[in-house]
């Protein structure tokens, strides 16, 4: 890392979630010489989130852990949250929340259904989704997460887990973006 680079430090050792971060700074305006390194943040959340609050509160927490003092703490925390009208009454979504050591900058990500059996071992049965995955039987890997995702199974390999969380670093993106733009005009 050069003196003049901004860190950006993504609280997981998961490589999906370092590579939708690379991707999501390097294509938004306004970020130049940056370093990315992953740093393992705990998000003091249970291993598969229930509900908004549990999701962000996740990605808070392994974003202000992988702060290092100077540039960006990134967070990204997968969970299920209710979704009245849907089939499982559950969709899954990835929150993103950038620290920049005095406040939180917010964004989500698209949503889609799990299959019903998955959704069930998550919710009722407090299973982790990469473990309900493979019981379910749609993937050999017990660390589908750390692949293609079920984003990946499901959708053929059309979108990755990659693909998939980069919205959710842009949105943050965007709060961050306007968070400075708020300040200048004060």
């Amino acid at each position: 890392m050069s003196e003049d680079s901004v860190r950006v430090a993504v609280g997981s050792a998961n490589p999906n979630k370092l590579d939708a971060v690379k991707r999501a700074f390097q294509s938004f305006n306004g970020f130049n010489n940056l370093s990315f390194v992953s740093v393992a943040s705990p998000s003091g959340v249970s291993d598969q989130p229930v509900g908004y609050e549990e999701t962000l509160s996740g990605a808070d927490n392994r974003a202000q852990g992988a702060y290092g003092g100077s540039g960006y703490g990134v967070g990204l925390e997968s969970g299920l949250v209710p979704v009245a009208g849907t089939e499982t009454g559950y969709m899954n979504l990835t929150a993103c929340v950038i620290y920049d050591g005095q406040r939180f900058h917010r964004g989500v990500g698209p949503a889609f259904e799990l299959p019903g059996e998955v959704c069930r071992m998550v919710v009722d049965g407090g299973c982790e989704l990469d473990e309900a995955v493979h019981r379910a039987g749609l993937s050999d890997s017990r660390r589908i997460g750390y692949a293609e995702g079920i984003i990946g199974l499901l959708s053929n390999g059309a979108v990755t887990r990659a693909d998939y969380m980069v919205p959710a670093v842009t949105m943050a993106l965007v709060a961050l973006a306007a968070s400075a733009k708020g300040e200048a005009h004060a």
